[in-house]
């Protein structure tokens, strides 16, 4: 069966906002692939959501912590586990939803290569003041325990390398095709050029 699968960048966008466009959309059969969650913003100042966040972690099951509450501290987890609260996860549909998701830090192959899109009622430049303060999400998993931000930085800045080299050489490509363009008009093919023109070929 065709899908057509919808990748969105999460590079600038706000948590919040962002995992409730997406759920509407899960519920409604759109198949939905995050990347770059570790770009992804969180409204107030770094030190306040460290703390919250900490707080959060120290939540567990007195009687047997091994059942319960997971915590996640890869970002795109923390994505996942916000989309998860916004359907209904223990019911068909919302388990359908969620399959229909794919969360990834970084932008892995094959996705290096797809169109990505922004949601603009998600973006922080959009929707929230200048003066606001922020949190990156990866920085703020990097301080409570995510172990990979070095190796995902390093990874991005080669995927931007071969993304930069690639638009070069289509620049490249299309002042070539319009300088041959030119020849043609000028030299010797000029007159045949101008009547296949007029006739409309």
């Amino acid at each position: 069966m065709f899908k057509k699968e919808v990748v969105v960048d999460g590079r600038g966008h706000l948590l919040g906002r962002l995992a409730s466009i997406v759920a509407k959309e899960l519920l409604a059969g759109q198949h939905i692939t995050v990347v770059r969650c570790d770009e992804i913003n969180v409204t107030g100042h770094m030190a306040l959501n460290r703390i919250k966040y900490m707080t959060y972690l120290r939540k567990r099951m007195n009687t047997n912590p091994k059942r319960g509450p997971f915590h996640f501290k890869a970002p795109s987890m923390m994505l996942l586990k916000a989309v998860r609260g916004m359907v209904p996860r223990k019911t068909p549909i919302g388990q359908a939803a969620l399959d229909r998701l794919k969360a990834f830090d970084g932008v892995p192959h094959p996705y290096d290569t797809k169109k990505k899109m922004v949601i603009p009622d998600a973006l922080r430049v959009l929707k929230l003041g200048p003066t606001r303060k922020y949190t990156v999400l990866g920085e703020l998993a990097a301080k409570i325990g995510w172990k990979h931000k070095e190796l995902i930085d390093k990874l991005e800045n080669k995927r931007k390398e071969r993304a930069k080299a690639w638009y070069q050489g289509k620049l490249d490509k299309q002042e070539a095709k319009v300088q041959a363009a030119d020849r043609i008009k000028d030299g010797p093919l000029a007159g045949v050029l101008q009547n296949l023109e007029a006739l409309g070929h």
